[in-house]
C-alpha cells in the first residue's frame, strides 16, 4: 500500500472518525482505524462495536492495500507535521512508513483481517432528509438527554417520522426538549420511530455539518446516515421510550409571558451562584409587571434579582434548576422567549418562534 495525501486532508479525514474510537477499547483492535487505499481513493474506518463510521476521499494511490493503525498516535502525529503532503507506505514487514518533507516515521501496523467488519446494510427504510434541518433538531434536543441513568431509553434521542414530519425528543426526566419539523420531501407511508444513542447523535451532528442532502436508513436494530463522502451506522437503543406527550403542559391552562432571553440568562447566572449543590433551585415569582428570581444558601448567602415583564395577572411562583433553565435559553435563538406556567406543581414551558419546545420540571425550593 502506498498513497500520497495533503496533510490538511489527512487530518480532516482522521478527525471525522476519531470521535468513534473508544478511549478504552474492549479489545485492542478498536483503538485502531482501518486505512484502505484502492483505485477509488482512500477510505478510513473506525468502530467501537456499537457505532461504526467510514469516510472516503480521492487521493493519489500508487499501490493498493489496507492496514490498521493506532488511531491516537496517528492522529497526534499527522497534526504535528509541517509539510503540505504526506506519503504513507506499507512494507512487507507490516510496518507503515510515513514521510512528510524531511520527517520520517515508522508505525507498527495490525493486519486488516483483525479489524471488525463494517455493519451489513441490507434492506431498510430509506429516507432522504434535509441535513441542516436534522442537524438543528438534534442540536436542540441532545443537550437534554440523560448522561447517567439506569433507564437506557433516556440515554438517546427519540425520533419518530410520520407523513413527512419528524419529531425529535430528548429528556433526562427533569427537562425535555422537543422539535417538530418537516424534513422529508415525500410523505413517509408509515410510522417509524427509533432511539439513537447519544454518542451516535454527537457524531451525526459532526457529519451533517456542511452537508445538504443526506440519507437515513432505518433497520430493525440499527440506523445509518450517509452523506456524499461518509457513512455512519449505529445500533439502536431497543427499549420503549416514555410517552413524552404526558408531560407537555396544556397550553389552554397556561399563563404566558414574554421574557428577554439575554437578560434572563444573565440574571439566572447571577442568582445560581447562591444555590445549594444538594438542591440547586431558583424560585421565580411573577408579580404585576415584574419577574423576581431568588436563591439562598446558608453557607454562601442569598441572591435576589428582578426584571420588568409585561405581566398583569395573579401572582405565580415556581422553582426550577437554574442550570437546566440556562441550557434551554442557550439553545433558544430569539431575542425573546415565551414562558408558560400553570402553577407551582406543573412543568413550565419555554418556546420561541422556531418549532422547538422546552419543558422544565418544577423543583421544591431549598429551605437552607
Amino acid at each position: 500500500m502506498k498513497f500520497v495525501i495533503a496533510r490538511e486532508d489527512f487530518v480532516a479525514l482522521i478527525g471525522k472518525v476519531q470521535g468513534v474510537v473508544p478511549s478504552k477499547g474492549i479489545i485492542p483492535i478498536v483503538s485502531c482505524i482501518l486505512i484502505e487505499a484502492n483505485k477509488e481513493g482512500l477510505t478510513i474506518s473506525a468502530t467501537d462495536l456499537t457505532l461504526s463510521i467510514k469516510v472516503k476521499k480521492q487521493v493519489q494511490v500508487e499501490e493498493e492495500g489496507a492496514i490498521a493503525l493506532p488511531a491516537k498516535h496517528l492522529f497526534s502525529l499527522v497534526r504535528e507535521l509541517i509539510a503540505r503532503e504526506v506519503t504513507v507506505e506499507m512494507g512487507k514487514d507490516k510496518v507503515v512508513r510515513i514521510t512528510s518533507g524531511g520527517s520520517h516515521f515508522r508505525l507498527h501496523a495490525i493486519d486488516k483481517s483483525e479489524f471488525p467488519t463494517f455493519p451489513d446494510l441490507g434492506e431498510g427504510k430509506t429516507i432522504p432528509v434535509d441535513a441542516p434541518s436534522l442537524q438543528e433538531m438534534l442540536y436542540n434536543t441532545a443537550f437534554a438527554v440523560a448522561r447517567e441513568d439506569t433507564r437506557q431509553a433516556l440515554k438517546g434521542v427519540f425520533i419518530e417520522l410520520q407523513q413527512g414530519k419528524a419529531t425529535v425528543v430528548g429528556t433526562d426526566g427533569k427537562r425535555l426538549a422537543k422539535v417538530e419539523r418537516r424534513i422529508v420531501e415525500e410523505d413517509t407511508p408509515e410510522y417509524l420511530s427509533c432511539i439513537i444513542p447519544l454518542k451516535a447523535v454527537d457524531e451525526m451532528m459532526r457529519l451533517l455539518d456542511g452537508s445538504d442532502k443526506i440519507t437515513l436508513t432505518l433497520f430493525a436494530d440499527k440506523i445509518s446516515l450517509e452523506t456524499k463522502d461518509a457513512c455512519l451506522v449505529s445500533k439502536l437503543l431497543m427499549e420503549q421510550f416514555p410517552d413524552y406527550r404526558q408531560v407537555l403542559p396544556n397550553p389552554e391552562a397556561m399563563r404566558t409571558v414574554n421574557l428577554h432571553r439575554e437578560e434572563l440568562l444573565t440574571l439566572l447566572k447571577q442568582v445560581s451562584l447562591f444555590t445549594s449543590d444538594v438542591t440547586p433551585s431558583v424560585k421565580l415569582t411573577l408579580n404585576e409587571g415584574e419577574l423576581a428570581l431568588q436563591a439562598m444558601n446558608s453557607k454562601v448567602g442569598e441572591g435576589n434579582v428582578q426584571m420588568p415583564v409585561d405581566y398583569h395577572e395573579n401572582k405565580l411562583e415556581i422553582a426550577f434548576h437554574p442550570h437546566f433553565f440556562i441550557d434551554i435559553l442557550r439553545h433558544s435563538k430569539d431575542e425573546t422567549v415565551t414562558f408558560g406556567i400553570i402553577d407551582s406543581f406543573h412543568p413550565g414551558s419555554i418556546t420561541d418562534t422556531s418549532d422547538s419546545q422546552f419543558i422544565l420540571m418544577p423543583m421544591r425550593l431549598a429551605t437552607e
